[in-house]
């Protein structure tokens, strides 16, 4: 069975239709070591849906839709799984390093190529800077009087400490980090089971159960418009977990880690999304929360624990830097399988002797050291216009997913490769991507509908456009050079 894959894989590599950077491609990733395992990457699949954009960021998704937020986080996290499906698909047949790029180049084209890898670069880094920005932020509740650099430094500096050591010390790290997110979710839908159980009461005038998602307004009390609304913070709260096929060039064996990651996601949204929002507003009513503050929080608060805050502040310290650490993982191996399809600088080909490709590792570092330091000199509203690309690219990242995807079994047909060899299939293909497809077209609609997501597309516009023109004036510069 495995001779007729490689044989098939043999065929889509040789029809290439630039055989040269496809051919350095294959040598290189083999610079790559393997070192990531199972463990590692089912964990790392549990804490990329756990971040800023479930401890903070949900509760704007609530204001917007109320209740109905949960079948809002249900919809899109089936649009997920879809993408995820199709990414897993092929990470399997052609597990490498640079995935998002290098499947957008074989199947789609350079160009289509070319911008999908440096926008998740951007992505990824734009996301950074924010998140060790917050670090800072953080760290001033215990030391409200160290200047903030001092953090950000540190923060770099652990950083890069982890990404040019061999990748068993990354994965060990999420590992770790990973626990303590799950840990806190987990221990917040149990602590909040109690209240309901046991009949505690809680801050303010309503009490405890689920007439709290019906009470105030019913599920929907700002109609199709809310739930319409919440949809974009939705989808952006789910950015991160496409880093697992990031990894398939160094898991030890991605065909047997890959499908058991992707395949967790249904679990993952159902459990630390949908249970975890539904359990806070069956104690805390949608119309009480505020944006100002994480809702997990008032769940602390209500056991009696006097230090919610603080372990709060641990826990959310630990998913910034797991983030950090995750999105300088990603864009690194991003750069280097960039790097030998030619759509990066040579450099970031070099790798350690542990096979690390340091060169990728140390410019993030730096670029994420000078961003920050922008970030403080900007000002605020400059700034929110840059990291609002981040939501358009998160869209724009897995609507290629399921383009290159689609490309793929496309072709494959055409070279009458059976479906049956396929190791990792997308189920109901072509129904569920072409729903999963309407869905993004759906969130980008809403992008430029809203007033207040308007400027992610808009500045994602302009992104788009400034990597076009960068693409070509580099490809005019190697025509030129091999006249």
């Amino acid at each position: 069975m495995r001779s007729s894959k490689d044989t098939a894989f043999s065929r889509d590599t040789s029809s290439e239709t630039d055989a040269s950077p496809q051919v350095g491609h294959q040598t290189a990733q083999t610079s790559l070591s393997k070192g990531l395992t199972g463990r590692h990457i089912q964990f790392m699949a549990l804490g990329s849906a756990i971040g800023t954009g479930l401890f903070y960021g949900s509760a704007d998704a609530i204001k917007a839709a109320g209740p109905i937020v949960l079948l809002a986080y249900i919809v899109a996290g089936a649009a997920v799984f879809i993408v995820m499906r199709a990414l897993g698909e092929m990470a399997v047949r052609n597990p490498v390093a640079g995935a998002f790029s290098d499947y957008a180049t074989r199947y789609l084209g350079r160009y289509l190529g070319f911008t999908t890898g440096w926008t998740y670069v951007f992505c990824m880094l734009v996301v950074s800077i924010a998140d060790v920005t917050a670090v800072s932020v953080y760290m001033g509740l215990w030391f409200p009087n160290a200047p903030q650099w001092i953090w950000v430094a540190a923060v770099v500096l652990l950083i890069a400490g982890i990404n040019t050591r061999h990748v068993k010390v990354f994965g060990e790290m999420e590992f770790w980090m990973s626990i303590i997110k799950v840990g806190a979710v987990i221990a917040m839908i149990l602590g909040g089971i109690a209240i309901l159980i046991f009949g505690m009461s809680v801050p303010g005038e309503a009490t405890p159960g689920l007439h709290n998602l019906f009470d105030h307004g019913g599920l929907a009390p700002n109609g199709v418009m809310g739930i319409l609304a919440c949809l974009t913070m939705v989808v952006f709260s789910f950015g991160g977990i496409e880093t697992i096929a990031v990894t398939a060039g160094e898991a030890n064996d991605p065909h047997t880690a890959i499908p058991r990651a992707v395949n967790s996601v249904p679990i993952r949204i159902l459990l630390f999304y949908v249970l975890a929002l539904g359990v806070i507003m069956t104690l805390v009513p949608w119309n009480h929360m505020s944006s100002d503050t994480s809702p997990f929080v008032q769940i602390f608060a209500t056991l009696g624990i006097p230090a919610a805050q603080h372990i709060l502040n641990v826990v959310v310290l630990t998913a910034a830097i797991s983030a950090i650490n995750a999105n300088s993982y990603g864009a690194g191996r991003m750069l280097f399988g960039m790097a030998h399809l030619g759509q990066s600088p040579r450099a970031f080909t070099r790798t350690t002797g542990k096979g690390v490709p340091w060169a990728a590792a140390l410019l993030m570092m730096g670029a994420l050291t000078v961003g920050v330091v922008l970030n403080f000199l900007m000002p605020e509203s400059a700034f929110a216009v840059v990291a609002s690309v981040g939501a358009f690219a998160i869209t724009w990242l897995w609507c290629m997913v399921l383009l290159s995807h689609t490309a793929m079994r496309i072709k494959l047909r055409r070279e009458g490769v059976p479906k049956e060899e396929l190791e990792f299939p997308v189920p109901l293909w072509p129904i569920t991507p072409i729903f999963a497809g309407s869905f993004l077209v759906l969130v980008i609609g809403l992008m430029a509908w809203f007033p207040g997501t308007r400027v992610s597309l808009i500045a994602g516009a302009v992104w788009i456009a400034l990597i076009s023109a960068i693409y070509v004036v580099t490809t005019w510069v190697k025509k030129r050079q091999t006249q």
